[in-house]
């Protein structure tokens, strides 16, 4: 799992549907931080899931589970959670012109939970980093992650996108981020094992896993997604200083851009897959 809303939807909506307990809901949220908490953005939201409201004092992990199931509503047979993948320009899924919406934007990510607009919320996290000993310590751990619940008039998205044709279109993707890679070392970035840094960065990514329910082809597709987007990561860091405007980075650049929504779609197909196998069979 690559970002904090995945690892809760993906975890709660298996504590839901019987395939998982809370406890392995709480150890997958504590890979990202080891404190966990929630707040009320809203009247109506606390109303929704039982926060406290006025006073905004935030709650800790096992009240996050709390407002999951609340929020998620009686009787289930379905997922009754969605995530959203938000960036400028592609807001799909987002109430529009909301504090919801904002936030979901800035942080990149946003956990939407219920079946009915009327009653739905929307969860989207913040890392706290505390008090920094050395200001210039490079990638800090984070000392908690404080998600913040909203209302909003929308429901969870329930629809389950093909995986097979985003199986089909990562694997052209991963030829062309491969090629681009090389083009950028080409042009000049002095580093010797590119595919080196592709593994460590791939490396930080891996204590976090699926649950069993999950088919091996959205796992699948998460790795090849996930490899290729180690690959856009390097590669954007080894872009030449004063060669940015060569003819190879250009075209390196030009090729890696149409990828980032080539791995979002096809993480969302997975995501969608593995939401629904927790209550089939």
């Amino acid at each position: 799992m690559w970002c904090p809303s995945v690892s809760l939807s993906v975890w709660a909506n298996a504590w839901l549907a019987g395939a998982a307990a809370p406890d392995d809901v709480l150890d997958a949220l504590s890979l990202w931080a080891p404190r966990h908490s929630v707040t009320a953005y809203d009247s109506v939201a606390a109303g929704r899931t039982g926060l406290p409201w006025p006073d905004l004092d935030d709650v800790g992990a096992v009240s996050l589970l709390q407002t999951v199931r609340t929020a998620a509503g009686p009787r289930l047979s379905a997922p009754a959670i969605g995530v959203a993948l938000p960036v400028p320009g592609d807001v799909r899924g987002l109430p529009a012109g909301t504090q919801f919406q904002r936030d979901a934007v800035t942080a990149g990510e946003a956990v939407i939970i219920g079946r009915e607009a009327s009653t739905a919320v929307g969860l989207v996290p913040e890392f706290d980093y505390g008090e920094l000993e050395d200001e210039t310590e490079f990638d800090p751990e984070p000392t908690a992650l404080s998600w913040t619940a909203y209302s909003v008039p929308t429901e969870a998205p329930t629809e389950c996108m093909d995986l097979g044709e985003a199986e089909y279109t990562l694997r052209s993707a991963v030829r062309s981020a491969a090629d681009a890679l090389g083009a950028i070392r080409a042009a000049g970035a002095d580093v010797a094992d590119p595919r080196g840094l592709v593994e460590q960065v791939l490396q930080s990514a891996r204590g976090h896993r699926a649950p069993d329910h999950a088919p091996s082809r959205a796992v699948r597709v998460l790795e090849n997604a996930a490899h290729i987007d180690a690959i856009i990561t390097v590669s954007s860091g080894l872009i030449p200083i004063g060669l940015q405007t060569s003819s190879e980075v250009q075209i390196a650049s030009d090729a890696l851009r149409p990828l980032s929504a080539v791995v979002r779609s096809a993480r969302m197909a997975a995501v969608s897959a593995i939401l629904h196998s927790a209550w089939q069979g």
